[in-house]
């Protein structure tokens, strides 16, 4: 059975665990339904060592964190010549949040702190002309909302990379690298209860930034076309499986 490896870089707040799963789980709740003929592991960057060889049959997606891409963890880092090496082979991948900016920066863009400063709540997020056509986004509205929690951003795509999706505070939500592999800003796994309690925990920061939180927190809702990404992901590897 070929694996879908959830690559785990961070964990998310205490309460969110207990009240919701760590990120492996709010990933593996929304692949498990459409994932049944991938075997789901779980690979958590910062303590497991080497990452696996993975087989062009295989996939893997790539949680957020609360570290920082620019930083330059060692883990992290040891992430980007794996990277490489697994797209070379051709193995289907999905990055979200900081999976997206580690994406991004493996494989020849740049990823840091964005100059607007943090995004965060339920945002419209927009198809470009590119994500119209693509096979995993273009099914969605030309616009969608999405939850988003970044201070960090992808600030310059990869050469070569198609920019699939945009917004007002930022230019590459969606971004694709070839055949089977994207990455995207939003968190298609967060449920508006996992994005309220976020906003919650930053609360104080942005209202020292002049941010509404209650604001934030009223204009939370549902995201149906973001988070069917993943079972789209799942369903374009089970169709090029039988179609091989």
């Amino acid at each position: 059975m070929p694996r879908l490896l959830i690559v785990k870089t961070g964990d998310a707040f205490d309460d969110v665990v207990r009240d919701h799963g760590d990120f492996e789980a709010l990933f593996r709740d929304r692949l498990a339904p459409a994932c049944g003929e991938f075997s789901l592991e779980v690979f958590d960057a910062r303590h497991d060592g080497t990452p696996p060889t993975l087989s062009a049959d295989d996939a893997l997606v790539i949680t957020g964190s609360h570290a920082m891409v620019s930083d330059a963890e060692p883990w992290s880092e040891a992430l980007k010549p794996w990277l490489r090496e697994t797209r070379e082979r051709g193995v289907a991948m999905f990055g979200v949040c900081y999976g997206h900016q580690l994406m991004a920066a493996a494989f020849g863009g740049d990823s840091g702190y964005h100059p607007a400063g943090r995004e965060t709540g339920t945002h419209p997020v927009r198809l470009t002309e590119a994500g119209h056509r693509d096979a995993l986004l273009g099914a969605l509205p030309e616009t969608f909302p999405a939850q988003l929690t970044h201070a960090q951003s992808v600030l310059q795509a990869p050469p070569g990379a198609e920019v699939l999706a945009v917004n007002d505070h930022d230019p590459f939500q969606a971004l694709r690298y070839g055949p089977r592999q994207w990455s995207v800003q939003f968190h298609p796994e967060f449920t508006p209860a996992v994005m309220r309690a976020y906003l919650r925990h930053q609360a104080e920061g942005l209202a020292e930034q002049g941010r509404d939180p209650e604001a934030l927190l009223a204009a939370v809702s549902p995201t149906p076309e973001a988070t069917s990404l993943l079972a789209r992901f799942c369903g374009l590897l089970a169709g090029a499986a039988a179609a091989s």
